[in-house]
Order: structure tokens, then C-alpha cells, then sequence
């Protein structure tokens, strides 16, 4: 069934931005002491960044080539990562408050950048009015209803454990555990009200009682009216798909171009079946780049130690990458596969090139299938100038504020990756197919009737070579391209026989060909971007 996405997506290149740890602004005022912004993030300590932070670094990024901004939650909350809400109706005054998102929005409206906001609504946080009011008042509170409870335990006149003890939540892991019950429940028996994964500080949220839905349905919209373009959505599978089906309806009621994507990790297609979302983070995508960009040097130690990798991640050749890339665009319609978020590392992830134990050389190959694949690149803050982490809170680690410590040759390759992808319509919209693989390497194609890339990788400690039939490449000169930060010792080789091409990719590296319109003149062997 054919979706329903917008179409600006298509041609959009994201940035994720951690709001905490992006940029500080002295316009903004703190309330107190904070974290020493270079020292290594804390699970609960608070750097400072703010959203008048971001709209001084927006020149910067759009000198990067970015068209679209994702800001991780913005709303009042006792959390530095915000997914905690304690007020749906405002912006956190930490981050500069209503005033400062009005700023931020006017000033990427003004560069044609658009900005979509992270928005939870399967749980609050605990210091929610409705939550806080069921805590004062029991059975007396007209909330009651917004939330999950122990009816035996209010009735009875007990409060809610919002607050409890080490012991007390180890008991209730215990029980889940020893029960095995679905996520929520010990909770509910234990402190009086359902949790998100039996996490105390996540009270999940009633979405069925009317007047619960009704109110985030209306945040939902409120934001789109303030000035946002979209929503990526937290843990939506934890919701049943009829709400988001009228999540969809009222957000199109306000913007028909608005941009919603979902937080799932598995290939699951059925949640961009019409009515729900227009993408998903494609994190099955960031799991098939670890595992064949990454190659010897993926960091099996820190793969283990991740329960969103640890079954997912193994080791590609060029073969079983290039089938992977066909299974993912088969998946979903057309529409859907050009709006997909393809991201290489999150908040939620530990840094692309710390996975791949520091090889550059393979967040330049992923680097490259992020900007020539159908789908919507999106660049998490930092992964341009060299930053690394670990698993959370490493992965979250404050923006570095001296240039002196920037990763400058990394930045010039994926500026130049991501102004490749801008200037040629063909590497958003036009048609892919995998041409060759064998061994260590694969060749794949972005073509349309006037234009084609090859895109040639080889994960091996060796140059490897392809042969490509001739009916896959028309009788046109093919152009190696090439642009500032790409390693001088990277560059491949074409050969052209009767039969065909015969690629040879360097080793842990890889050879971009264009075939220009046949208007376009002859080009010289090597075109450098800059």
C-alpha cells in the first residue's frame, strides 16, 4: 500500500543534536554550578548546553551542508537527556525556555533548515502535574486515571513508592525476573503504578483514557503550530498502533508536510503502513555498516556489552552486504525507503568509529553508503570532528569547544560527502541496484535516464577487485571523484575490457565513478571537491 511521506525528507540531510552537550550560550542563564564541560559526561550530571547554543553554531552547520535538525527532548524535565517530562507545555528553562526554541526555529526556518523534536509519550516523568497530583491525592485525584495503578493499594489509603529504596527495586527486579512478567508489572505490584521497564522514574501514561490522549494529542499539535516540522517518536512500539494512527491524523491536520518518524529497531514495515509513520530509524542499516565497514577491527568486546546489538552485529563480506542493502529496500515501499533515517550512531548507541575500535577508515566507508543510499543521512553532533564514546553516558560526551582538537581532515570528507549528495538529485532519488560482489567487496548503482554513480567498497586488508558487466554501465566515460579528506593513499582503479569494468578498490577503502549526462564534456581522470 502506497505511504504518504513528505517529500522534503527525501532530499534532507539530518543532525542530531543532544541539546545538553551541544553548545552553551551566556544569554541563557543557569540556576547553579554545573559539570565542567570538558570532563567525561556523568549518568546525571548537567553540562549546560541550550537551544541559544545551537543557533550560534548554525552558520557552521550549514557550511557543513546540513538541511534538517532532530533535537533530542527539549521540554522541562529533572533529567540532563530530558526523556523524563515534567511539563509536555513548556521548554526546559536549562535550555533557555519557550523563547529560545522560538529563536531556534525562526533561525533555521530563515536558512531553509527544518527541525523536528523528540516527543515521549508512552511514559512522564515523575514530576508530571497529573502524576505528581495522583501521588498528593490517591483515589481523590482526577488524574487517576491517566496512569496505571494498584487500585488495592489506594484504596487502602497507601501512597505510591515513587521514591524507593535500593533494596526495594532490587526485590522488584527479582520478582520480574523470577515471574517473568511483562514490563510494568512488578512495578505495579511493588511501588503502585506501572513503570516503563519497571524503571521508578518513568511512570507510563494511560494513552486510552480520553482524557489523557486527548491532552498529548494536543501537545502534539501545539509544537507543530509553535513551528516544528516533525516528530521522531520514543519507544512507540510500547503504544498501541491506534494511537499513533490518530497521532498521524491530527499532525497532518496542522501540517500536512509533517515529518513523522519512529524509534524502531527491527525491520517492521507495518509501521509505515498508511496511517502511521512516514520512516523508522534505520537502525538495522547502522547494524549491517558495523558489520561490514567495521570489518577485523569491530570491537567485539563493546558489541557484547550492547543488548540493542549483541544478537544483531556480525561480521559482512561484500556479498552479504550487498544482500543485506537489497533486503532493507525491499522492505518497504518506495516512499518509505527515501525517507527512512539512516543514521550510523545515537544517543542510544555507542559512537560508529568507537564500535569499530577507532578505525577511520570505516566511518569513511559508511560515511560514503550514508550519502549514496535512498533515505535521509543523519549525522549525530560531533561524529564530524573525530568525537568518540563508549555506551551511555559516554556516547554523550560535551561538543568540544576548541577547534584545536577538531578532527579537520574527517570534517572535509563528510562535507564533502554530504555536498556530493546535495548537488546530485540522482544519489536522493534515483534507482539502486547492487552490480557486483565477491570476497571482500561490493559495487552498487544510483542511477536515473541521464545519470549514474558507482559506489565501490572493499572491507579488506587487501585491494580487491570487481568485474561489472558492460550492460550495467552505458558507453560513457566514467569519472572517479574525489574531494577534500580523502586519503591520498585511497585511490582506486578502472579498467574498461569488451566484457565491461574492472573496479580495483583499495584496501579498507573504497571508489566513487560518475557517469555524467551525455551532454556533460569529457571529464579529467580526477575531479577534487572542495
Amino acid at each position: 500500500m502506497s505511504v504518504d511521506t513528505p517529500h522534503w525528507v527525501h532530499d534532507a540531510v539530518f543532525y542530531q543534536i543532544f541539546p545538553d552537550r551541544f553548545a552553551r550560550s551566556e544569554r541563557v542563564p543557569k540556576p547553579g554550578s554545573l559539570e565542567p564541560w570538558d570532563a567525561p559526561p556523568t549518568t546525571h550530571g548537567f553540562k549546560g548546553g541550550d537551544l541559544l547554543g545551537i543557533v550560534d553554531r548554525l552558520d557552521d552547520l550549514v557550511d557543513l551542508g546540513i538541511t534538517a535538525l532532530y533535537l533530542n527532548p527539549i521540554f522541562s524535565s529533572a533529567a540532563n537527556h530530558r526523556y523524563h517530562t515534567d511539563d509536555y507545555e513548556h521548554v526546559d528553562p536549562l535550555l533557555g525556555g519557550d523563547a529560545a526554541l522560538r529563536a531556534l526555529l525562526d533561525a533555521c526556518h530563515e536558512r531553509a533548515m527544518k527541525v523536528i523534536l523528540d516527543g515521549v509519550f508512552n511514559h512522564s516523568g515523575r514530576g508530571w502535574l497529573p502524576f505528581h497530583h495522583v501521588m498528593e491525592n490517591g483515589m481523590s485525584s482526577p488524574y487517576r486515571d491517566w496512569f496505571y495503578l494498584d487500585p488495592n493499594r489506594l484504596d487502602q489509603g497507601r501512597a505510591l513508592q515513587a521514591y524507593p529504596s535500593e533494596e526495594l527495586v532490587a526485590e522488584m527486579r527479582r520478582m520480574a525476573s523470577t515471574e517473568s512478567l511483562a514490563s510494568g508489572l512488578a512495578s505495579e505490584r511493588m511501588l503502585g503504578y506501572r513503570s516503563w521497564w519497571d524503571l521508578p522514574a518513568l511512570p507510563k501514561i494511560n494513552v486510552d483514557h480520553p482524557p489523557a490522549r486527548a491532552h498529548l494529542l494536543d501537545i502534539a499539535q501545539r509544537w507543530l503550530r509553535f513551528g516544528a516540522d516533525g516528530w521522531r517518536l520514543d519507544v512507540p512500539a510500547e503504544v498501541d498502533q491506534a494511537f499513533w494512527r490518530e497521532f498521524r491524523q491530527r499532525c497532518r491536520e496542522v501540517d500536512p508536510d509533517t515529518y513523522l518518524v519512529g524509534e524502531i529497531w527491527q525491520v517492521r514495515p507495518d509501521w509505515t503502513s498508511e496511517g502511521l509513520f512516514g520512516a523508522l530509524m534505520n537502525y538495522p542499516l547502522t547494524e549491517a555498516l558495523i558489520g561490514y565497514c567495521g570489518g577485523a577491527s569491530i570491537d567485539w568486546g563493546l558489541v557484547a556489552g550492547q543488548d540493542q546489538y549483541r544478537e544483531t552485529i556480525r561480521m559482512l563480506d561484500g556479498p552479504a552486504f550487498g544482500s543485506e542493502l537489497e533486503r532493507l529496500m525491499a522492505a518497504y515501499d518506495a516512499d518509505v525507503v527515501r525517507a527512512q533515517l539512516n543514521l550510523l550512531d545515537s544517543h542510544d548507541t555507542p559512537r560508529f568509529v568507537t564500535m569499530c575500535g577507532g578505525d577511520i577508515a570505516a566511518h569513511r566507508m559508511a560515511t560514503l553508503v550514508q550519502m549514496t543510499l535512498p533515505g535521509a543521512p543523519c549525522v549525530y553532533y560531533g561524529d564530524e570532528i573525530g568525537m568518540e564514546g563508549g555506551p551511555d553516558p559516554d556516547c554523550r560526551r560535551s561538543f568540544p569547544a576548541d577547534p584545536a582538537t577538531w578532527d579537520n581532515e574527517r570534517r572535509a570528507f563528510i562535507k564533502g560527502a554530504i555536498a556530493l549528495r546535495n548537488a546530485h538529485p540522482v544519489l536522493r532519488h534515483g534507482k539502486f541496484d547492487v552490480l557486483a560482489a565477491g570476497g571482500s567487496a561490493v559495487a552498487y548503482s544510483r542511477h536515473d535516464e541521464s545519470e549514474s554513480f558507482v559506489i565501490a567498497l572493499n572491507n579488506g586488508a587487501q585491494e580487491a577487485s570487481l568485474a561489472i558487466d558492460v550492460a550495467a554501465v552505458q558507453d560513457r566515460p566514467l569519472q572517479p571523484v574525489e574531494w577534500g579528506g580523502w586519503p591520498d593513499g585511497e585511490r582506486g582503479r578502472v579498467e574498461r575490457s569488451e566484457n565491461g569494468l574492472s573496479l580495483h578498490v583499495p584496501a579498507r577503502g573504497s571508489l566513487l565513478l560518475r557517469q555524467p549526462p551525455d551532454r556533460s564534456p569529457a571529464p579529467a581522470p580526477y575531479v577534487r571537491l572542495r
